[in-house]
């Protein structure tokens, strides 16, 4: 049986929500100390980036990008933080499970980014 909307608009539609990816478990086996406490304190926020539309995320990190390498100041670098900090939090919680060639692509992105931040505030 189908369920009517309530009067008066769509103001209590509810959220369709995506389902979580199969997998076999959410965090490390055996973790424990600073892992395994990062991976228990970043789980609410990565399933919120999740329920997101895809295009959400995606889009505000290449926005935030492209303003650190168009504005040349502090700003810029600013601009960058953002980003550098979620790259290396997804960096951190997928090292275990890659092969020494993501590890190197990570470890490349993350010196670049620093390095982007590092020559907007002039550190470089």
């Amino acid at each position: 049986m189908a369920r009517k909307p309530p009067a008066g608009g769509n103001a209590a539609a509810p959220r369709v929500r995506r389902p979580l990816p199969p997998g076999e478990q959410f965090f490390t086996p055996g973790a424990t100390g600073l892992r395994a406490a990062f991976e228990r304190r970043s789980a609410a926020p990565l399933v919120f980036l999740f329920q997101l539309p895809r295009w959400v995320v995606p889009l505000v990190m290449v926005a935030l990008l492209i303003a650190g390498l168009v504005v040349p100041d502090w700003r810029g670098g600013l601009a960058v933080l953002p980003v550098l900090a979620f790259i290396g939090c997804l960096a951190y919680l997928s090292w275990p499970s890659l092969r020494p060639v993501g590890r190197l692509l990570r470890v490349a992105v993350m010196t670049f980014l620093v390095l982007l931040a590092a020559t907007r505030f002039g550190l470089i």
